[in-house]
């Protein structure tokens, strides 16, 4: 739920604020539903944030537009679908390069890895990239509903963390990241 005046801030006893980004000119167009954007806003929630979205955009520019809104409201965490293939059309990779301040590559490439070592090969042509605007964790899916499903999985046990992170926190006692 957005809060009030943009204010940043997760809810009471939330993981903290996501938005989901669509990426996908024929959803855009209504040419078809959104099928990814509503598996992740269900594994956002799981994982106890308050989420918003899907917000469906056509790929290039208007998901540029859309993850700077987000980070100008103080979201913590912008998950994205769709546009990592490699069709002309499909250019969420670049654009969130263009938004995000720095990179956190071992995200994106354990989502890869895990669609591989799950017997889906087409999870290596996946572009996707993850990466921080400010404070706000940007991470790019693919646009299929399994690709979803495989990201959430990879995220769950470190989205609280790299929230903490990302919001000033330290490291974990004994180790870790």
């Amino acid at each position: 739920m957005t809060e009030p005046d943009g204010a940043a801030g997760p809810g009471a006893g939330s993981a903290g604020r996501a938005l989901v980004v669509t990426a996908s000119n024929r959803a855009a167009a209504g040419v078809y539903s959104d099928r990814g954007g509503p598996v992740l806003v269900d594994g956002l929630r799981a994982m106890g944030f308050d989420v918003d979205g899907p917000q469906v955009v056509p790929d290039g520019e208007p998901v540029a537009e859309a993850l700077r809104a987000a980070v100008a409201a103080g979201y913590d965490v912008v998950l994205t679908t769709g546009g990592t293939g490699l069709t002309p059309g499909d250019l969420t990779p670049e654009v969130t390069r263009g938004v995000v301040d720095r990179e956190v590559p071992g995200i994106a490439e354990a989502i890869r890895a895990y669609g591989l070592a799950h017997g889906v090969p087409t999870a290596a042509l996946s572009r996707g990239i993850a990466g921080l605007a400010g404070r706000t964790l940007v991470v790019n899916l693919p646009g299929s509903p399994g690709g979803c499903k495989d990201g959430i999985a990879v995220l769950a046990p470190v989205l609280p963390h790299a929230v903490s992170q990302a919001r000033g926190g330290d490291h974990r006692p004994g180790g870790g990241v």
